[in-house]
């Protein structure tokens, strides 16, 4: 079992800038994945960000609407995920969860937290 514990959220205004952070928890060596995905009332979950772990990782992938704002980054040794979100834009209000899993790509993961608030007003 993986327990991910999100902090970082807030409100901003559009063009603004957070930082959510994510702390892995647990066996951590069973995941070689962490990422992040985001849910708004009333739309469908979307994956946002992730990154592989450990030594051969670094790798990221992100959801189009995203690229050139956010940036995922890691601390294998915290067992820690980060996402830095710049040029924030109201339509990026959303709950945000942590996710870990053994691979990246189909944006599904077998372990979330409870989620961190993010809300951009205009």
């Amino acid at each position: 079992q993986v327990q991910l514990v999100e902090s970082g959220g807030g409100s901003v205004q559009a063009g603004g800038s957070l930082r959510l952070s994510c702390t892995a928890s647990g066996d951590v060596t069973s995941y070689n994945c962490l990422g992040w995905f985001r849910q708004a009332p009333g739309k469908e979950r979307e994956g946002v960000a992730a990154i592989y772990t450990g030594a051969s990782g670094g790798r990221t992938n992100y959801v189009d609407s995203v690229k050139g704002r956010f940036t995922i980054s890691r601390d294998d040794a915290k067992h820690m995920v980060y996402l830095q979100m710049n040029e924030l834009k109201p339509e990026d209000t959303a709950m945000y969860y942590c996710g870990a899993d053994r691979r990246c790509g189909s944006w599904s993961f077998g372990y979330w937290g409870q989620g961190t608030q993010v809300t951009v007003s205009s």
